[in-house]
């Protein structure tokens, strides 16, 4: 594949406006000029040539710009992207706040590197996913979006979208239903989107996966004539998707095999004639009576998943132990299962979990601590090994004098693993706790 270089430059750990940057090494920290308060991960592919770089502008809902840049650098090597990573942009910030950290990120990378107009892209997870929706709707310079474990922003309807939409869910994925409903809206439009799937829960999507959305914005680019048709690159996808299919369908897993071709047919029609297997894989299977019966199967879980959260709201608001207890502990059960619907109940699982921490921290903020405390167990309980759970639970407790069972609940946190020292030293409940022997466990981690 053809890959980018730049001039070899200097690196430091924090770079302001002006500095250089040293290609093929991710800088965790550069400071935007106009507004130094705000700061951005970058990474800078090693080889090429002198032309314009794309770019994927990226958002991680705790506002940690590096972490999808450690893990995706060896695709901006593969595919020639600039990286870019708000330190800024996470979840609880406003709409108002996410429009004026797009502003400086856009405006100082654009100052510092030579990007390609055409190709710019915002890529998130979670609630960085609906920034990076937000961006794309807001500013017709982006020209794709790849969301992670989120949908569209709350309260936007599928419409005819002038950028590409790659949703990423985990089979695990609480937010799996929202992500395969937004996609089946997009149907009915002409934005062009995909959807694709891997093993794993709400969290950034693994290399593999990442790299399908990764050349599907180069095969999108070939697609529109913004780049020249690489036959490598066609050639190079359409064999790993060839081989995909195959596995999917010894392994009797038809639908998946069926969306594998669904995928590669969107992404390579136009472009090659390898295209006309995956049309006619996909006509076959999707005849084959076994596939017909597993399909008609995901569907009825589909729609049991939706009554069932929708029951769960109607709970939500007693907090009632005898109601959540056996829900949880049926749920943990049949998510450990070989049952067909065991990926089901651990969405059920970290639907739970999520909502648990939304109404545990509501509570909290209103300092109505015994309402908290409810929910905070349930939270617990749900996601035992939720490092937020037992923060939330050592707050609580440090807030009616607890001490002992403070300090207990903050090295659980710990173990789970919870990292952030300055939060701990910050919180004001937190302030009369000996947290040497907490702190000393963080710096072991």
């Amino acid at each position: 594949m053809k890959l980018i270089i730049l001039v070899s430059l200097l690196a430091c750990a924090n770079v302001y406006a002006g500095d250089p940057v040293q290609p093929g090494k991710v800088i965790k920290g550069i400071i935007c000029k106009a507004d130094p308060a705000q700061s951005y991960a970058l990474y800078i592919p090693s080889k090429g040539n002198a032309n314009a770089l794309p770019i994927i502008y990226f958002f991680d809902p705790h506002g940690s710009g590096v972490l999808p840049l450690n893990k995706y650098r060896s695709l901006a090597e593969s595919y020639g992207f600039i990286l870019a990573g708000s330190n800024n942009s996470k979840n609880g910030n406003d709409w108002s706040t996410t429009e004026r950290i797009w502003q400086q990120l856009y405006a100082d990378t654009k100052m510092r590197l030579k990007i390609n107009g055409s190709r710019i892209y915002t890529c998130g997870f979670s609630g960085g996913a609906k920034v990076a929706g937000y961006v794309a709707i807001q500013h017709p310079e982006i020209k794709g979006v790849i969301a992670g474990g989120a949908g569209l922003p709350d309260g936007v309807q599928a419409d005819n979208f002038n950028f590409s939409f790659t949703a990423i869910a985990g089979e695990g994925d609480m937010n799996l239903t929202e992500l395969i409903a937004v996609s089946r809206e997009m149907d009915k439009t002409r934005t062009r989107h995909h959807i694709l799937f891997f093993d794993g829960k709400h969290e950034w999507a693994p290399v593999s996966t990442m790299e399908i959305a990764f050349a599907g914005l180069q095969l999108d680019a070939m697609q529109k004539a913004l780049i020249t048709k690489d036959n490598m690159v066609i050639d190079h996808f359409a064999g790993k998707g060839r081989n995909r299919v195959e596995v999917y369908s010894q392994s009797n897993q038809l639908i998946k095999a069926e969306h594998e071709c669904q995928v590669s047919i969107s992404y390579l029609d136009g472009l090659t004639p390898a295209v006309d297997w995956f049309k006619t894989k996909a006509a076959s299977l999707e005849r084959d009576p076994a596939f017909l019966q597993q399909r008609a199967g995901l569907e009825k879980l589909l729609v049991y998943e939706q009554n069932t959260k929708r029951e769960y709201m109607q709970h939500f608001q007693q907090g009632e132990l005898h109601y959540w207890e056996p829900v949880i502990k049926d749920l943990q059960t049949k998510s450990k299962s070989a049952t067909a619907s065991a990926l089901m109940d651990q969405r059920l699982l970290a639907y739970l979990s999520l909502a648990f921490y939304s109404l545990s921290n509501r509570l909290i903020i209103a300092d109505n601590n015994i309402e908290a405390r409810r929910f905070v167990e349930l939270y617990k309980m749900a996601d035992p090994t939720n490092s937020e759970a037992w923060f939330f639970s050592a707050l609580l407790s440090a807030r009616a004098g607890q001490v002992r069972d403070a300090e207990n609940d903050l090295l659980r946190a710990v173990r789970n693993g919870f990292t952030d020292m300055n939060r701990l030293r910050q919180q004001p409940e937190f302030q009369s706790l000996d947290l040497l022997g907490v702190e000393e466990k963080m710096q072991r981690k």
